[in-house]
């Protein structure tokens, strides 16, 4: 087990001991361990205490994995990618889910706000852990990336809040990437699904 895997275990611990503490004694107790998990955290990530304790105690309740999910766009061989303000990298359009939204229309509204382009989600290509593909830096818990093949039916091309550009690129001519959000494997996996008559969806 890596330090990143004893910082997840720990946050684990903590978060379902706060949710489920009988009394404040037990309570800080399970903030110790979660400030103890941060400041690990911080030497082998390169973050402040204080950034991961925010990243901890932003998820409450019982300890699950997000989900994030991404609208893969694939016309005239190539594909719908934005530019990151965050890290200046590329990516699929995609985010957090929200509360209230099925997965389809989560990664509908995430494309629109970040493209600018409005679209229906027409199959789900792919389910990985976020721990299993690459993706850097790594988080501190357990996330699921949702991606969905998505056709567009109106907008236009539109930056937005997050995002500085919108472009169409080819399997060849792939631009840096935001490594946190997506990876050329992937990229590379989904040009091969729109090339072939397969409907299967990978996983893990």
């Amino acid at each position: 087990m890596n330090w990143l895997e004893i910082v997840k275990e720990l946050k684990t611990i903590s978060q379902a001991g706060k949710k489920f503490a009988k009394d404040n004694y037990e309570l800080q107790r399970h903030k110790d361990i979660e400030r103890i998990a941060a400041q690990i955290g911080s030497e082998f990530t390169g973050n402040t205490t204080e950034h991961i304790l925010d990243m901890f105690q932003s998820d409450t309740g019982y300890p699950t994995p997000k989900v994030d999910s991404r609208g893969v766009i694939i016309e005239d061989d190539k594909v719908l990618l934005v530019k990151e303000i965050e890290d200046g990298g590329w990516t699929l359009p995609g985010g957090w889910c929200e509360n209230g939204m099925k997965p389809s229309e989560n990664v509908v509204r995430e494309v629109w706000e970040e493209s600018g382009y409005q679209t229906r989600a027409e199959q789900l290509l792919a389910v990985f852990d976020r721990d299993s593909q690459g993706h850097f830096p790594p988080y501190p818990f357990n996330i699921y990336k949702l991606f969905f093949r998505c056709r567009i039916v109106g907008g236009k091309p539109e930056a937005s809040e997050e995002t500085s550009d919108v472009a169409w690129f080819s399997k060849d001519q792939i631009p840096p990437l935001s490594s946190q959000r997506t990876t050329e494997k992937q990229l590379k996996l989904f040009f091969d699904m729109a090339g072939s008559q397969e409907l299967g969806t990978y996983f893990d």
